[in-house]
């Protein structure tokens, strides 16, 4: 599995961007956008239970991110036109903010060792990458389980300080002085 300190992937994937019509998709690459940071969730498969909870959360903290120059983009297996008609069906997921990535043929999943070895679909991966393309945080957790949006902000957060955070530490705390 692809960990801190890795090169995130390169990937170029179709995503469902809107519910405008003739807006719908657009191609995303990991250069669509150049001097930002990039938080890069995933997902096991559309039209499920845990996965609209997790998405709309980012939907609605997209302008926290966006705050801290960086794009959210949320990806799984599913084509972009199943995200499509789940954004069309879904109304916590219709205005959402972000790209919703189609890595059909498992291309960039696969990269990054995240697919469930049974299962076949991404694990609830969650990447924080620099603007270098480093990839600064990875967290994976088990299909069940979902994640923390506010936790991965305060680790956006922490990580653009540049300085060492405390269990804990939160935007505005001080940092530590190692001396």
């Amino acid at each position: 599995m692809h960990t801190v300190g890795d090169r995130f992937p390169d990937f170029k994937l179709e995503a469902a961007v809107s519910t405008d019509p003739g807006k719908e998709f657009q191609e995303i690459t990991n250069h669509s956008y150049p001097g930002k940071w990039q938080v890069v969730f995933f997902w096991p498969m559309d039209f499920t239970f845990v996965c609209p909870t997790e998405i709309a959360e980012f939907g609605r903290k997209n302008a926290e991110f966006s705050e801290r120059n960086a794009q959210v983009l949320g990806a799984s297996t599913d084509t972009h036109y199943v995200h499509l008609a789940w954004r069309n069906d879904h109304p916590d997921l219709r205005d959402l903010p972000f790209p919703m990535l189609a890595d059909t043929k498992r291309e960039l999943s696969t990269a990054l060792g995240i697919l469930h070895k049974d299962k076949g679909v991404c694990l609830r991966a969650t990447y924080i990458v620099d603007p270098e393309g480093i990839i600064r945080f990875a967290s994976v957790n088990d299909l069940s389980v979902g994640r923390n949006v506010d936790e991965v902000l305060r680790v956006l957060d922490a990580l653009q300080t540049g300085e060492l955070t405390a269990c804990g530490w939160n935007r505005g705390d001080p940092t530590l002085d190692a001396a």
